[in-house]
């Protein structure tokens, strides 16, 4: 039996270490070497490789997107192929058809061979057809497009065990031609992330109900409702049909599939009530409703279900209220989300939960007016997101000892009405929104691994030095600061220098004062920095243009002065300049016109004199709204785990003062007015 895996592999071409006939041994023999030595080939028994990867990548196997080597073909005693995740590219050669014991073949990629351009196709899959032994086939990520017959080649592997084809490009899975789909040996079936925008077919239902443990259709654009025949897989343990567009009621059938383990229905259209059938599902770990048109109380029998780990039913029409008595069942529980429903999570003071959490989402959910005191007793919790819950409470002290000595990576706590005196309190995690609250004091201090925090719309009040200036034991990780809207107050010193990593800050509507350091020329990571309705002055420092991701620049609403800087013109990823409310004086410079992705231009309320530039018509991203997403990447960029954020500009659109988010990158606007421009 010849056993062959090169997803691990450690060189390109090199295979380092080797079983052979049950003993341990070095072959440097190379693929290519390999591929004349048909002696080696047809000697070898067993060939198995456990070698570790790339000094550049972190697992797997980069081979650089060279094609898979057509000689594996003639390898025809193998039964055991591995290719999987090790970055081969191109052509699939159909010679791989020739290896008719083949047990096992993994050709899958993943999404990041994708990103560096090397993604595996087949033009057909006649060739698959002959390898008659295969039990356990797996082609995620490779394109099958062009493949329309696709299922009537998979249909004639009739050992065939575990199907994987995820994100593969296919747009059909009914085939009018095919009468029988044989199947019948089918265990798991993963068709997840595909194109079919068509119903459920029935082929699913008419020979896999006797062997099917596992079925994987989620992001697929399925359409119509859940037919009442997926009662005919009475062995199923898994089934995923979330992201999806399917309607209707969830059908109470589906309690009577005892042996379920995994039901995910998130993100489709499902409306009515929770089936109270589900809380037959005894066996049930996981539940996921998430992001439908659900009403109603949530069934009784689902807090009887003691093996439940994940609960997740947010982004529902769901009322009622959930007490401790309905949760003491529940002590597996790892997961919970009830999010932006009209739920009332209503616990005494002094409740100890009979689980621990590692994920509580419960934002836009009613757990207030108290400060939950049960989250002290959960130890293992990551991921802590109660915004909009109600709250109106003074955060205790142990909660930030307690957020500091767990691995509590997520804390949002936006927009209660939490206060306390944050004044050195050390915050740990990597990811803190404490934003739109009552939190006063002085800023608080900094883990390194903290890498966004956002305090905005709170009372703190003190000078910004102390916070800038903090030593921290190790490298500065910090991305993203929002400390906008507070009492703020002084200078801003070289101190921010240290802070290399930042990518969006924001400074505005405080009482800062002073000129912009030249050393924030050094800040190469900044793509949006807000400044706004402050009291800075002096000239925009030159050293500005050595930030050259910047896409967002506000200084409106200062007391700036000198002319408006010809450098801006060659940043050329500036795409909201927003200068309004200064005391600039001059003309516009010309190579301002040279800023063809600027959407956003507001000089408006400053001495600017002289004639307005008619190449201000060069803005051609003011033309344009149909623009490529990744264009805006500064307007939304990735969060949170889990989360993507937006950023916000204020402007002033007929008189009145307007904030810009989520459809910031729509906008497109040019305001030169208030100026002493000739006509």
């Amino acid at each position: 039996m010849l056993f062959l895996i090169l997803g691990t592999a450690s060189h390109l071409g090199m295979l380092k270490k080797a079983v052979v006939y049950g003993k341990e041994c070095i072959v440097t023999t190379s693929l290519v070497e390999l591929s004349s030595s048909t002696s080696v080939i047809h000697a070898l028994r067993t060939l198995k490789y456990h070698v570790t990867g790339f000094p550049w990548v972190e697992s797997g196997n980069n081979f650089g997107g060279i094609p898979i080597p057509s000689f594996l073909g003639s390898m025809r005693s193998l039964t055991y192929l591995d290719l999987s995740a090790a970055s081969f590219g191109g052509l699939i050669p159909p010679q791989l058809g020739n290896l008719s014991n083949l047990n096992y073949l993994s050709l899958g990629n993943d999404y990041y061979s994708l990103l560096y351009g090397t993604q595996l196709y087949v033009e057909n899959l006649s060739w698959i057809s002959h390898l008659s032994s295969l039990v356990s086939l797996n082609m995620n990520w490779v394109d099958l497009h062009k493949e329309v017959h696709w299922l009537e080649s998979m249909s004639m592997l009739s050992y065939l065990s575990i199907l994987q084809l995820d994100f593969c490009e296919l747009d059909n899975m009914i085939s009018p031609s095919l009468g029988y789909v044989n199947f019948t040996s089918l265990t798991i079936l993963s068709l997840r992330g595909n194109h079919f925008n068509h119903k459920i077919p029935d082929w699913l239902f008419n020979n896999l109900s006797n062997s099917l443990l596992q079925l994987d259709l989620s992001a697929n654009s399925l359409k119509g409702h859940i037919p009442n025949s997926i009662l005919e897989f009475r062995y199923l343990n898994t089934l995923d049909l979330s992201i999806n567009q399917l309607i209707g009621q969830i059908p109470e059938c589906l309690g009577q599939l005892k042996r379920l383990e995994l039901l995910s229905l998130g993100y489709n259209s499902f409306d009515g009530s929770i089936p109270s059938s589900l809380g037959n599902l005894s066996s049930l770990w996981s539940l996921s409703l998430l992001n439908n048109r659900l009403n109603g109380t949530l069934p009784s029998g689902l807090w009887l279900l003691s093996n439940l780990e994940v609960l997740l039913v947010g982004n529902n029409s769901l009322v009622g209220i959930v007490s401790e008595a309905y949760l003491k069942k529940l002590s597996k529980l790892k997961s919970l989300d009830m999010s932006s429903t009209s739920l009332i999570f209503k616990v005494k003071s002094n409740w100890v939960p009979p689980f621990q959490l590692e994920f509580l989402e419960m934002s836009s959910c009613q757990m207030g007016p108290n400060f939950p005191a049960w989250l002290q007793t959960q130890t293992s919790l990551w991921y802590l997101y109660i915004s909009k819950s109600g709250i109106v409470d003074i955060a205790p002290k142990w909660f930030w000892k307690w957020a500091s000595h767990i691995d509590l990576l997520v804390i949002d706590l936006s927009e209660n009405q939490i206060s306390g005196n944050l004044s050195g309190v050390l915050l740990n995690s990597v990811y803190i929104d404490l934003s739109s609250n009552c939190f006063m004091g002085e800023l608080p201090r900094l883990s390194p691994q903290v890498t966004e925090l956002r305090m905005a719309n709170n009372s703190f009040f003190g000078p910004i030095s102390p916070f800038l200036c903090q030593k921290l034991n190790g490298k500065r990780n910090l991305q993203i600061l929002d400390l906008s809207i507070n009492g703020i107050f002084g200078e801003l010193y070289y101190c921010l220098t240290y802070w290399q990593s930042l990518s969006h800050l924001n400074l505005g509507n405080n009482n800062l004062s002073g000129k912009i350091p030249d050393s924030w020329g050094s800040l190469f990571e900044l793509e949006a920095l807000h400044l706004n309705n402050n009291n800075f002055y002096g000239v925009i420092p030159p050293s500005l243009r050595n930030c050259t991701s910047l896409g967002l620049l506000d200084l409106s609403g200062n007391r700036f002065s000198g002319n408006i800087p010809s450098w801006t013109g060659e940043m050329t990823t500036l795409m909201v300049l927003s200068l309004r409310s200064n005391r600039l004086i001059g003309n516009i410079p010309p190579k301002i016109c040279e800023l063809s992705s600027l959407i956003v231009l507001d000089f408006a309320y400053n001495s600017l004199s002289g004639i307005i530039p008619t190449c201000l018509n060069n803005f051609s991203s003011m033309a344009t709204i149909g623009t490529k997403n990744d264009h805006f990447s500064v307007f939304e960029y990735h969060s949170a785990p889990m989360n993507d954020d937006q950023e916000n500009l204020m402007l002033v659109i007929k008189g009145k003062e307007w904030e810009y988010k989520s459809i910031l990158k729509l906008v497109r606007t040019i305001d030169l007015s208030s100026n002493g421009f000739l006509e």
